[in-house]
């Protein structure tokens, strides 16, 4: 017998393949302002997590002193895909560097904040949250999510695909998130007999606790009946990769897909690949992630075209930190400080922005210096692509980015 305290418990979550709403006790609600977002522009957040080493995906291949830095390590000049005559891509990156030459990437270098953090746990919580000092409590995009986004009360307007938890800068008190798997498994935890018991455990609960609960099942019932309704069809219009299996990016960025051609509520999504804190065998293990993202990145973009969505929607990349300038004993890189990130999408004014860092002007005994305050990045994705209020989102105003056209 399924009682009121099972869903108590447990809430409205669901399997191990997959799940839907965040605990009953958060608040059923995307509040919207009366000035809130009206457009139907997406974005996509792709988490590179670990520290991505940046020096080794947009290479300075001309600076003698990354050659001196990396003596295992470095990408040999012939090898890169050059931007101009002093940087260029790791040659891992040939999709990304036919959407460049397109002009439909940008590429961001010296990316970071003053003060670095090099703990994974502090320097993530200070991007998710855009707060060097650590004292923000709701994640940026939770804070844009809460306060700004038109969503009609959808429950799929912010989803984490592949994840299974909601990433910590998609949390706010105001905001939900559905985290999904697949779409096959986005229902509620045991079945078909757990959901019809729902309503009636839920709804004679009394107060402001009923209130919620009730809330809550009306919010996942909403999202898994938009999810598998009649005639809701997608196909990719190109192959992810030869084995999605063995690429957790490429399936996840395909069920992205699938949500943006299906549901048009979905304004932000994330995704996350981790493996890059690379202290050793630094080679092998980053050029097979760097193609796992030139893969699914290029795929995906095609995907959108195909289906007439390129104009709507831009992906953004983020790593917690880059990697130290010289390579270590164990044919690795130890936690750095700045590092590039991309900007992908018809929108995007391609190009190259900020300054290449100097590997001989240093922090710290050995750390790349960062030219670009990473909430420039957010202020230009949340005020001239998703057209919201960024300073109320980040705190402030910083350095403005024209990454969009």
């Amino acid at each position: 017998m399924i009682t009121r305290r099972d869903f108590l418990v447990s809430g409205l979550t669901a399997t191990a393949a997959g799940v839907i709403v965040p605990p009953v006790l958060a608040k059923s609600v995307f509040a919207a302002t009366a000035d809130g977002i009206h457009n139907d522009r997406v974005l996509v957040v792709v988490q590179l997590a670990g520290g991505n080493d940046g020096l080794n995906t947009v290479v300075p291949y001309a600076d003698p002193a990354y050659m001196d830095a990396r003596p295992t390590l470095r990408v040999q000049p012939g090898t890169v895909l050059a931007l101009d005559s002093h940087t260029g891509l790791n040659p891992a990156l040939t999709g990304l560097k036919r959407l460049y030459d397109a002009g439909e990437v940008a590429v961001v270098q010296g990316v970071g904040y003053d003060n670095p953090s090099y703990s994974h746990f502090e320097s993530m919580y200070v991007w998710e949250h855009a707060d060097p000092a650590r004292r923000q409590t709701d994640g940026w995009l939770g804070t844009l999510l809460a306060k700004q986004l038109d969503t009609q009360g959808h429950p799929l307007t912010a989803c984490a695909l592949g994840d299974v938890s909601t990433p910590p800068e998609m949390l706010a008190s105001k905001a939900e998130v559905s985290v999904i798997q697949s779409v096959a498994a986005y229902q509620v935890q045991g079945g078909a007999s757990r959901e019809s018991a729902a309503p009636a455990l839920y709804r004679s609960t009394p107060g402001a606790y009923g209130a919620l609960f009730d809330s809550a099942l009306s919010t996942a019932e909403t999202g898994i009946a938009a999810l598998h309704a009649p005639g809701v069809a997608y196909s990719p219009a190109v192959p992810y990769t030869p084995s999605s299996a063995a690429s957790p990016l490429a399936t996840s960025l395909q069920l992205t897909a699938e949500m943006i051609v299906t549901q048009p509520s979905v304004k932000v999504c994330h995704v996350l690949l981790s493996g890059f804190d690379t202290h050793q065998d630094e080679v092998r293990r980053q050029t097979a992630l760097l193609q796992q993202v030139d893969a699914a990145l290029s795929a995906f973009m095609q995907d959108m075209a195909a289906h007439g969505q390129a104009d709507r929607v831009v992906l953004m990349t983020w790593s917690e930190f880059g990697r130290r300038i010289h390579e270590n004993g164990s044919q690795g890189t130890d936690h750095g400080a700045a590092a590039p990130l991309f900007i992908l999408g018809k929108p995007v004014k391609g190009g190259l922005y900020g300054e290449t860092p100097s590997l001989t002007d240093t922090i710290d005994s050995g750390n790349l210096k960062h030219s670009v305050d990473f909430r420039s990045v957010y202020q230009a994705v949340v005020g001239d692509w998703l057209q919201g209020d960024a300073a109320s989102v980040l705190g402030g105003a910083f350095p403005a980015l024209p990454l969009f056209r």
